[in-house]
C-alpha cells in the first residue's frame, strides 16, 4: 500500500517539475545609471523577473532635462554579443558628444522601449509622447511591468547582458531641446522622423547590471541584431525538466506492470 501511494504521487511531482516557474520567487538585478555627455544626470534602476515570467522595471533618475520627455530603452541582445556603456572615446565625429548612432555600436540596438503605456518594441523607440517626463527639478520616476508575452525571446535569461540608456540632454543649458544646440537628430531622420533636435536623442545616462562582467568583444565583433536567438539555456532547462517528468511517468507504468505480474 505504501509503495502504491508513493507511485501515485509521481505524476504530481512530474507536473511540478514540468512547470518550474511556479516554484521560484521574483529575482532582481540592479542597474546604476551614470552620466553620459557630461549631463550630470544619474540614477538607479531595478529589473525584476517575476515568477510568472514578466519583467518589472523601476527607474529613479535625477539631473535630467527638466519638464522634458526622455526616451529610454533597454539595449543589448540575447544572442551572446558583448555590449557595454560607451565613454567619450565613442565620439567619432569629435563634436564633444556621443550621439545615438555612436552609442549604438557600444550598447547595442533597442531591445525594449521603456514607454509608459502601449507598445514596448523597437518601433516605439522615439514615441516621446509615451515616454516619461522629468519634473521641474529634473527628477524622473518610472515603473512598469511588461508581460511575458510582450518580451523579446531570451529577455529573462539574459538580463545581466542588457543595459538601460536614457536619452535627452541640454547641451546649451537653456532648459529645453532645440535644434540650435547640436542640430537635427540624424538618428531620428534615419528612421523617417524629421525636425527632432539631436539634444532629444543623444544619450544622457547609461547603466549596466551590477556585477555583470563586460568581457571582451566576441569573435566577429559587435552587431546590432534583432535580439532573436535559438534555443535559450532556459528553454533547454525546461526541456530537460520536462524529460525528467516524462521519465517519472514512464517509471510508474513499468513498476505497475511489474506489480501486476507479481500478483
Amino acid at each position: 500500500m505504501r509503495l502504491t501511494r508513493s507511485l501515485l504521487a509521481l505524476p504530481a511531482v512530474a507536473l511540478v517539475l514540468a512547470f518550474p516557474g511556479t516554484a521560484y520567487a521574483d529575482e532582481s538585478v540592479q542597474v546604476k545609471l551614470l552620466d553620459l555627455n557630461e549631463t550630470g544626470a544619474t540614477g538607479t534602476a531595478t529589473l525584476t523577473a517575476t515568477s510568472g515570467g514578466d519583467l518589472k522595471v523601476q527607474i529613479r533618475s535625477q539631473g535630467m532635462t527638466p519638464n522634458s520627455p526622455h526616451a529610454q530603452h533597454i539595449h543589448g541582445a540575447a544572442n551572446g554579443m558583448d555590449f557595454h556603456c560607451p565613454d567619450k572615446s565613442a565620439d567619432a565625429d569629435g563634436n564633444g558628444y556621443v550621439s545615438t548612432e555612436e552609442g549604438l555600436k557600444m550598447y547595442g540596438d533597442i531591445f525594449i522601449s521603456l514607454t509608459t503605456t502601449g507598445d514596448t518594441t523597437k518601433a516605439s523607440g522615439l514615441a516621446v509622447d509615451r515616454m516619461p517626463t522629468a519634473d521641474a527639478d529634473g527628477n524622473l520616476t518610472y515603473e512598469r511591468t511588461i508581460p511575458a508575452a510582450e518580451l523579446p525571446a531570451g529577455t529573462i535569461e539574459h538580463l545581466k547582458d542588457l543595459h538601460i540608456v536614457q536619452h535627452g540632454i541640454d547641451a546649451n543649458g537653456n532648459g529645453k531641446y532645440d535644434v540650435e544646440a547640436l542640430g537635427e537628430s540624424t538618428f531620428a531622420k534615419s528612421v523617417g522622423v524629421n525636425g527632432i533636435p539631436a539634444e532629444a536623442t543623444d544619450p544622457a545616462t547609461c547603466g549596466m547590471v551590477s556585477g555583470a562582467a563586460a568581457g571582451s568583444v566576441p569573435a566577429g565583433g559587435v552587431a546590432t541584431g534583432d535580439g532573436s536567438t535559438g534555443i535559450s539555456s532556459g528553454a533547454l532547462s525546461l526541456y530537460a525538466i520536462g524529460g525528467l517528468a516524462l521519465l517519472g511517468v514512464a517509471g510508474l507504468a513499468v513498476t505497475r506492470r511489474r506489480l501486476a505480474r507479481q500478483n
